[in-house]
């Protein structure tokens, strides 16, 4: 099984590489790791003792930011070392204030992960919801090194539960304590023998929760909404596009805001051909604003990147892409802000998003006709306060598991 592993990770990075002639992404992911060693090792101080943070991406890192944050604010002589998988957490989040480093995580090898650890020599390590590797696991093992996964959510469908999930129990066992969303990842993970289980519940939700108590206000988006009501969507594809558009003519006196989940060139411009009466956030930045029709932009569209979850606090209604692809995106960040939220079908994976079903705050649609009927619906104020108001108290009622994990940590590697 180690084996294939290995061949897998080679694999991957040969894929990539060939990739990365036409992929920016995938160049930037290779190039990020081109000498990655040599560089930790003239920036690593021997004689600090680091806690590392390794997150797959922007997101994961947004999920495990409030633990970071707080064991910082509690512990400010710790130093921070982030590592990311992803060229897009890393790229946005190299320069993050509350980090002594930020890298990309070297291809896991059995000499990478080796050499890694015994220049860092960790305090503790925290991996975020679904990171696991295998030598970095075991490298931390043998190196004495705390490791925790916090968020963590299991399935029955996933390799540890499968007759071939070996390798993948073996990393379990290497891990010194896993915090989990819910109580049946926990029964899951019992099923199997690992026992070092805490139910903590999702780290996102302390997250979502503060930006909600302290958006950053973005001027030129509160000017474009102006009185009228406003509805987002977020992280959305071309298939949530296509039936938001059809929305524009029945309902002429919202606003809408799109922010997808790609932002660059193609996108955007197919974007823009899609919703004729638009405007993109770049322009008005630059007060370019002028709309191609004589009447006000009904459209913006959101250029860049980072600013969707303080864009919540002047919505609405937010339809959350992804829904029509492998999964829905985030949303618990609008529903922090109390909008009662739509998406698409395939949300089912996603336990937040079940739960707000259940509790009058999201609906699913599976095509643009019930896209217009949820819209009619929440168009209502009365509907809409409704759904907006158990969307807040749902996220409200799940914080908590960001002290939860640092009571743990505290108590055992900080004393």
């Amino acid at each position: 099984m180690l084996f294939l592993y290995d061949a897998g990770i080679r694999l991957y990075t040969l894929l990539i590489a060939l990739v990365s002639l036409k992929n920016k992404k995938a160049a930037l992911w290779l190039k990020g790791r081109k000498g990655i060693l040599e560089r930790i090792e003239t920036s690593i101080d021997k004689n600090k003792r680091y806690t590392w943070f390794h997150f797959a991406s922007l997101g994961e890192f947004e999920q495990g930011r409030p633990v970071l944050e707080k064991l910082k604010a509690d512990h400010p002589e710790t130093s921070i070392v982030i590592t990311f998988f992803s060229p897009s957490g890393y790229e946005i989040r190299k320069n993050y204030a509350l980090a002594e480093h930020v890298f990309y995580l070297p291809i896991d090898t059995r000499s990478n992960a080796r050499k890694f650890v015994s220049l860092l020599n960790p305090t503790i390590a925290v991996f975020t919801k679904y990171e696991y590797w295998y030598h970095y696991f075991e490298a931390l093992h043998d190196n004495n090194t705390p490791l925790y996964i916090i968020s963590g959510i299991f399935r029955k469908e996933q390799a540890f539960f499968k007759w071939y999930g070996s390798l993948h129990r073996k990393m379990l066992g290497w891990v010194s304590h896993v915090f989990v969303q819910n109580k049946e990842s926990k029964e899951l993970l019992s099923g199997i023998g690992v026992d070092h289980v805490t139910v903590s519940g999702d780290t996102r939700f302390d997250r979502v929760e503060f930006n909600a108590k302290n958006p950053i206000e973005i001027k030129v988006v509160e000017e474009f909404c102006g009185d009228s009501p406003v509805f987002i969507g977020g992280s959305t594809w071309a298939e949530d596009e296509k039936i938001i558009s059809l929305l524009l003519i029945i309902y002429p006196k919202w606003k809408f805001i799109i922010a997808p989940h790609e932002v660059n060139t193609d996108r955007i411009e197919g974007i823009e051909k899609l919703f004729s009466n638009s405007v993109k956030f770049s322009s008005i930045q630059k007060q370019e604003d002028k709309a191609q029709t004589n009447e006000a932009p009904q459209v913006l569209i959101i250029d860049s990147i980072g600013i969707l979850s303080s864009i919540y606090q002047y919505g609405h209604i937010a339809y959350i892409g992804g829904g029509f692809g492998v999964g829905i995106h985030n949303t618990l960040e609008a529903a922090a802000f109390g909008l009662p939220v739509i998406f698409g079908p395939n949300y089912t994976k996603f336990m937040e998003a079940v739960e707000l079903i259940k509790n009058g705050a999201a609906f699913t649609v599976k095509d643009s006709d019930e896209l217009k009927l949820q819209m009619e619906l929440l168009s209502k104020e009365e509907n809409r306060i409704k759904s907006g108001s158990s969307a807040r108290e749902y996220v409200n009622s799940n914080t908590g598991a960001t002290q939860s994990f640092l009571n743990f940590i505290y108590h055992k590697d900080f004393n």
